[in-house]
Protein backbone atom coordinates (compact mmCIF):
# COMPACT_ATOMS: atom_id res chain seq x y z
CA UNK A 1 0.00 0.00 0.00
CA UNK A 2 2.83 2.74 0.92
CA UNK A 3 4.53 1.78 -2.42
CA UNK A 4 1.61 2.06 -4.35
CA UNK A 5 0.96 5.55 -2.60
CA UNK A 6 4.44 6.70 -3.03
CA UNK A 7 3.68 5.71 -6.79
CA UNK A 8 0.43 8.06 -7.36
CA UNK A 9 2.32 10.74 -5.35
CA UNK A 10 5.26 10.40 -7.35
CA UNK A 11 2.86 10.08 -10.91
CA UNK A 12 1.05 13.47 -9.39
CA UNK A 13 4.02 15.58 -8.98
CA UNK A 14 5.60 15.05 -12.16
CA UNK A 15 2.02 15.74 -14.06
CA UNK A 16 1.64 19.14 -12.05
CA UNK A 17 5.98 19.66 -12.47
CA UNK A 18 6.26 19.04 -16.02
CA UNK A 19 2.61 18.48 -17.44
CA UNK A 20 0.79 15.34 -18.93
CA UNK A 21 3.44 12.97 -20.57
CA UNK A 22 2.55 11.90 -24.21
CA UNK A 23 3.08 8.52 -25.45
CA UNK A 24 4.92 7.85 -28.47
CA UNK A 25 1.72 7.88 -30.60
CA UNK A 26 0.29 11.09 -29.25
CA UNK A 27 3.33 13.35 -30.35
CA UNK A 28 2.01 15.71 -33.28
CA UNK A 29 5.86 16.10 -34.66
CA UNK A 30 9.30 15.00 -33.73
CA UNK A 31 10.09 18.05 -32.23
CA UNK A 32 6.78 17.54 -29.83
CA UNK A 33 8.50 14.14 -28.45
CA UNK A 34 12.21 15.66 -28.30
CA UNK A 35 10.69 17.80 -25.64
CA UNK A 36 10.49 15.41 -22.74
CA UNK A 37 13.69 14.89 -21.55
CA UNK A 38 12.47 11.13 -20.57
CA UNK A 39 9.11 9.76 -20.00
CA UNK A 40 6.92 6.79 -19.47
CA UNK A 41 3.17 6.34 -19.60
CA UNK A 42 1.79 3.11 -17.74
CA UNK A 43 -1.66 1.86 -17.97
CA UNK A 44 -2.79 1.84 -14.33
CA UNK A 45 -4.66 -1.47 -13.70
CA UNK A 46 -1.90 -3.37 -14.74
CA UNK A 47 0.99 -1.18 -14.11
CA UNK A 48 2.24 -2.31 -18.25
CA UNK A 49 4.02 -0.12 -19.88
CA UNK A 50 2.50 1.73 -22.78
CA UNK A 51 5.19 3.69 -24.01
CA UNK A 52 8.59 5.45 -22.91
CA UNK A 53 11.56 7.07 -23.50
CA UNK A 54 15.08 7.62 -22.08
CA UNK A 55 14.49 5.18 -19.38
CA UNK A 56 17.98 5.33 -18.52
CA UNK A 57 19.39 8.59 -18.61
CA UNK A 58 19.90 9.89 -15.44
CA UNK A 59 17.96 13.27 -14.55
CA UNK A 60 18.09 15.60 -11.70
CA UNK A 61 14.83 15.09 -9.28
CA UNK A 62 14.24 18.40 -7.69
CA UNK A 63 10.38 17.93 -5.94
CA UNK A 64 10.58 14.15 -6.65
CA UNK A 65 13.73 14.26 -3.87
CA UNK A 66 11.16 16.28 -0.98
CA UNK A 67 8.26 13.93 -1.68
CA UNK A 68 10.64 11.06 -0.67
CA UNK A 69 11.83 13.17 2.46
CA UNK A 70 8.01 13.45 3.40
CA UNK A 71 7.56 9.96 3.51
CA UNK A 72 10.30 8.83 5.26
CA UNK A 73 9.59 11.97 8.04
CA UNK A 74 6.23 10.80 8.20
CA UNK A 75 7.19 7.18 8.61
CA UNK A 76 9.72 7.87 11.20
CA UNK A 77 8.07 10.20 13.13
CA UNK A 78 5.09 10.98 15.72
CA UNK A 79 4.02 14.31 13.20
CA UNK A 80 2.64 16.24 16.11
CA UNK A 81 6.33 16.21 17.59
CA UNK A 82 8.05 19.55 17.73
CA UNK A 83 11.76 19.88 17.04
CA UNK A 84 14.29 22.67 17.18
CA UNK A 85 15.23 24.01 13.87
CA UNK A 86 19.59 23.29 13.66
CA UNK A 87 21.71 25.66 12.11
CA UNK A 88 22.22 23.87 8.69
CA UNK A 89 18.69 24.36 8.21
CA UNK A 90 19.24 28.19 7.74
CA UNK A 91 19.83 29.98 5.18
CA UNK A 92 18.80 27.15 2.14
CA UNK A 93 18.84 28.63 -1.31
CA UNK A 94 15.73 28.79 -3.34
CA UNK A 95 12.43 28.11 -2.13
CA UNK A 96 12.64 28.42 1.49
CA UNK A 97 10.47 29.26 4.82
CA UNK A 98 13.15 31.10 6.17
CA UNK A 99 13.59 29.11 9.23
CA UNK A 100 15.29 30.44 12.36
CA UNK A 101 17.90 28.95 14.02
CA UNK A 102 16.14 27.72 17.35
CA UNK A 103 13.06 28.61 15.99
CA UNK A 104 10.33 25.71 16.88
CA UNK A 105 7.91 24.03 14.50
CA UNK A 106 6.05 20.42 14.54
CA UNK A 107 6.96 17.89 11.77
CA UNK A 108 3.13 18.36 10.83
CA UNK A 109 4.13 22.25 10.54
CA UNK A 110 7.26 21.34 8.23
CA UNK A 111 5.72 18.74 6.44
CA UNK A 112 3.19 21.54 4.89
CA UNK A 113 6.15 23.78 4.49
CA UNK A 114 7.76 21.01 2.65
CA UNK A 115 4.87 20.05 0.17
CA UNK A 116 3.06 23.40 -0.07
CA UNK A 117 6.17 25.83 -0.49
CA UNK A 118 8.40 23.70 -1.40
CA UNK A 119 10.73 24.80 1.19
CA UNK A 120 14.38 23.62 0.50
CA UNK A 121 14.97 24.55 4.32
CA UNK A 122 12.26 22.12 5.96
CA UNK A 123 13.87 19.53 4.01
CA UNK A 124 17.18 19.79 5.43
CA UNK A 125 15.71 20.15 9.16
CA UNK A 126 13.58 16.83 8.81
CA UNK A 127 16.12 15.14 7.43
CA UNK A 128 18.40 16.60 10.39
CA UNK A 129 15.83 15.55 12.72
CA UNK A 130 14.27 12.24 11.43
CA UNK A 131 17.97 10.81 10.96
CA UNK A 132 20.64 12.51 12.76
CA UNK A 133 22.41 13.97 10.00
CA UNK A 134 22.10 14.89 6.29
CA UNK A 135 24.84 11.61 5.92
CA UNK A 136 22.24 9.30 7.48
CA UNK A 137 19.12 10.80 5.49
CA UNK A 138 21.09 10.07 2.52
CA UNK A 139 21.60 6.35 3.46
CA UNK A 140 17.96 6.08 4.74
CA UNK A 141 16.72 7.54 1.57
CA UNK A 142 18.90 5.34 -0.86
CA UNK A 143 17.55 2.19 1.08
CA UNK A 144 14.02 3.29 0.76
CA UNK A 145 14.52 3.48 -3.09
CA UNK A 146 15.88 0.40 -3.54
CA UNK A 147 13.43 -1.07 -1.43
CA UNK A 148 10.56 0.79 -3.88
CA UNK A 149 12.55 -1.11 -6.65
CA UNK A 150 13.70 2.75 -7.89
CA UNK A 151 17.14 1.63 -10.04
CA UNK A 152 19.56 3.83 -11.41
CA UNK A 153 18.78 6.61 -8.38
CA UNK A 154 20.86 8.03 -6.27
CA UNK A 155 19.68 10.36 -3.34
CA UNK A 156 22.63 13.13 -2.05
CA UNK A 157 20.08 15.79 -0.74
CA UNK A 158 16.92 15.97 1.24
CA UNK A 159 14.85 18.56 -1.06
CA UNK A 160 16.53 17.79 -4.43
CA UNK A 161 18.73 21.06 -5.10
CA UNK A 162 21.36 20.17 -7.44
CA UNK A 163 24.59 17.60 -6.87
CA UNK A 164 25.92 15.76 -10.02
CA UNK A 165 25.79 12.50 -7.66
CA UNK A 166 21.83 13.30 -7.38
CA UNK A 167 19.71 11.61 -10.04
CA UNK A 168 17.13 9.27 -10.87
CA UNK A 169 15.84 7.97 -14.28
Amino acid sequence: MKKLSFLLIFAAVLVFAFGMPKADFCFANAQEKEFAKGYCVLETTSGRVLAQGNKDVQLPMASTTKIITAILAIENNDINKIIEIPEEACGIEGSSLYLKKGEHLSIRELLLGLMLKSGNDTAVALAIDTFGSIEAYQKAANEFTARLGLKNTNIVTPNGLHDDNHYTS
